[in-house]
């Protein structure tokens, strides 16, 4: 009985792999249907040399015993040799993928991967040039649903964290924080393997108890290029991830919060344990005049959907959107921005804040309003919202929201089933390719 599920998981996996190869795009099709045509036309070609031809003995000595086997009342003796020549068909396409399997067996190619390298660099390079905006697990998740869909997408990711493994990086080599950038490689590799290593934290070591395998790999490419931007080329070769993951500034940064009693909180981990009673009235980043990618601002100047989070609002998505270049790119883009509202806020950070007041704050610092406003309309189960309250958190909701925001808003069903309010990747990603496909369609 063990073995029934993981069967019946590999003929999934192999049923899907062949579904892939048929997938638009994969130039496969074509080249399957020339050869069929050009098999069936030589069989008739050999069978009009074997009849007309010295071998037309042999040819009459194997339809008489070829019909022989058959018996006319029951099988037509046409259905027989239609029966040959499938089977002839079927062994020599099975020959040319065992001459595949082989081939790529001597180029240090697994066959079993070779056709999502194929699909990632076919069929899913004509998908929709998206980029994400934002950072932590909120990001990653977005990015996981979409590379299903899309290699061309960009990912733009704060790094003003100053905490755990990323901070100790930060702080003793002078490098940006490392570990968003880490959870997004490992979302958009095409390497499960890879992208498990990517997410391994060492338990033990001097040194190294703490640090994740992703944040050490990032930080060695940094020193070695002398910064991370001379080594974005090489981390994107070496990950092999389906799309481009960027930092929205190669400069280490400082996030500084202005809160509403007047008091100052300077770095990312000091934000939630320093608000108190107070609210976040705005961020900043230290120095203010960041550079920006020249990468970056190409992928926004030539997306087709720029999509701020899911993520905290005031650490990972407005972080992103504070390098000036970043900001005015966005405002100068005729594309639409859509802003994956999160389901619960977060204590200390957005705590009592509302759904507006989310998109205000966004609106106050980017200088545009998000055009929509994605918001979940799956209940979240009565258990899980106690267990969030008991931390001090609340489900976001449209309640109270004015005309303008609701007329913003595209409702979908986006919550993942579990004991964590948590966006679904599958079923985000198909809700900003419906938005997309709405402006398409001039809707």
């Amino acid at each position: 009985m063990s073995d029934w599920p993981r069967g019946r998981s590999q003929a999934w996996r192999a049923g899907r792999r062949a579904r892939m190869w048929l997938t638009p795009g994969m130039g496969v099709k074509r080249w399957l249907l020339l050869f069929v045509v050009c098999t069936l036309i030589g069989a008739v070609g050999f069978l009009h040399f074997t009849w007309t031809g010295p071998l037309h003995f042999v040819a009459t000595r194997w339809i008489l015993w070829l019909n022989a086997l058959t018996e006319p009342d029951i099988m037509p003796l046409y259905v027989g040799g239609m029966t040959v020549m499938a089977l002839a068909l079927l062994g020599a396409l099975a020959s040319i993928v065992m001459l595949n399997r082989s081939i790529l067996h001597s180029t240090g190619t697994a066959p079993d991967t070779a056709v999502d390298v194929i699909y990632s660099r076919r069929a899913l390079a004509r998908g929709p040039r998206i980029v994400a905006v934002g950072g932590g697990t909120g990001l990653s998740n977005l990015l996981s649903g979409l590379k299903e869909h899309t290699a061309n997408i960009t990912a733009i990711v704060t790094v003003a964290d100053d905490g755990g493994s990323s901070g100790r990086l930060r702080e003793s080599l002078d490098m940006i924080a490392p570990g968003d950038l880490t959870d997004c490689y490992a979302a958009l590799s095409d390497s499960p393997v890879l992208a498990r290593l990517l997410l391994h934290r060492f338990g033990r070591g001097d040194g190294l108890e703490g640090h994740t395998f992703g944040n050490l790999l990032l930080a060695t490419l940094s020193e070695e290029q002398g910064g991370l931007q001379g080594a974005m080329r090489d981390v994107h070769e070496v990950l092999r991830v389906r799309g481009q993951v960027f930092p929205a500034t190669t400069t280490p940064v400082t996030l500084v919060a202005r809160l509403s009693d007047g008091r100052e909180v300077r770095g990312e981990s000091e934000l939630a344990r320093q608000v108190g009673d107070a609210r976040v009235e705005d961020v900043r980043l230290e120095p203010p005049d960041l550079p920006a990618l020249p990468a970056v601002l190409d992928a926004i100047a030539h997306a087709e959907l720029i999509v701020l989070g899911p993520g905290s609002l005031f650490t990972s998505i407005l972080p992103a959107l504070l390098v000036p270049g970043i900001a005015r790119a966005v405002r100068a883009s005729g594309v639409p921005v859509v802003y994956v509202a999160s389901l619960m806020t977060e204590p200390g950070e957005t705590t009592s804040l509302t759904l507006e007041d989310h998109v205000n704050a966004i609106s106050r610092h980017l200088g545009r309003t998000p055009d929509w406003v994605l918001v979940n309309s799956t209940p979240i189960p009565p258990d899980v919202q106690a267990r969030y309250a008991a931390e001090g958190a609340q489900m976001l909701t449209l309640e109270g929201a004015s005309r303008g925001l609701r007329d913003r808003v595209w409702r979908a069903p986006l919550l993942q089933a579990g004991a964590v309010a948590r966006h679904d990747p599958a079923a985000l990603a198909q809700a900003l390719l419906a938005v997309l496909a709405r402006k398409r369609g001039g809707t």
